[in-house]
């Protein structure tokens, strides 16, 4: 898992990638959140299989799960002497399906696959690094703004994500309060925390066209409204 959503942490790969290989192993890696707001250096890493989705940082209608291969994960799938399980997920038929052979897997989504594709074009059109950039920059000035009222990211330093933001909820405040006046009042949807983080901690997106210095600046101001308005203290 590079981009960890439910704890906000950019897990490091090269190692892990290292002690994968030193093991004759095949290094499976998950960039759904990752994939367009920073570096997915899938050669350099060595990652054998790797699979993203459309709609976060690429900021493309969910639908598609764009992946990759190695030669060695290649290889390990035309080797298979078992049948796979499940239709939906047998690779060797979908290689066939995209290949010359054109056997039957499924009826393409032509019109996602072009949405992708202008997605793709914005994407270039940008320019990957200085993709990456902005997601870092909006993240940082989230992260200093919170700062500023006494709110911390809960995610390690060095390990935080610039596209998932989670926050330590202040001392006082309502999880579910908090949340329904973000929405109701401005328009601004934010997660809560999930498993042992259930009530403890708030994540913020800032994916794709969402990553913006506006869209920062006015959750900022329309936190610190709804932790005043519920009687929160916090500095001015």
């Amino acid at each position: 898992m590079h981009a960890e959503t439910s704890t906000g942490a950019l897990q490091p790969l090269e190692e892990i990638s290292q002690i994968v290989h030193e093991h004759g192993a095949l290094f499976l890696v998950d960039a759904v959140t990752s994939l367009g707001g920073t570096n997915v250096d899938v050669d350099g890493w060595q990652i054998d299989a790797c699979y993203s989705g459309s709609q976060k940082c690429l900021s493309c209608p969910p639908g598609l799960s764009p992946v990759t291969f190695s030669e060695s994960a290649t290889e390990a799938i035309e080797k298979r002497k078992t049948k796979v399980r499940s239709w939906y997920l047998d690779l060797s038929m979908i290689r066939q399906y995209w290949g010359s052979e054109r056997l039957y897997h499924h009826t393409a989504p032509i019109n996602m696959n072009y949405a992708l594709l202008e997605a793709l074009k914005i994407v270039k059109e940008e320019g990957l690094e200085n993709r990456w950039k902005r997601h870092l920059e909006n993240h940082l000035q989230l992260k200093d703004g919170l700062s500023e009222i006494g709110i911390e990211i809960v995610s390690q330093t060095g390990h935080q994500l610039p596209m998932l933001n989670a926050i330590k909820i202040p001392e006082g405040a309502s999880d579910l309060n908090i949340r329904q006046q973000l929405l109701q009042e401005f328009g601004i949807e934010i997660g809560g925390g999930l498993g042992a983080f259930k009530g403890k901690i708030w994540r913020i997106g800032l994916m794709g066209a969402a990553s913006t210095k506006g869209n920062v600046l006015l959750f900022l101001a329309a936190l610190k409204k709804c932790l005043r308005d519920q009687g929160v203290k916090i500095p001015a």
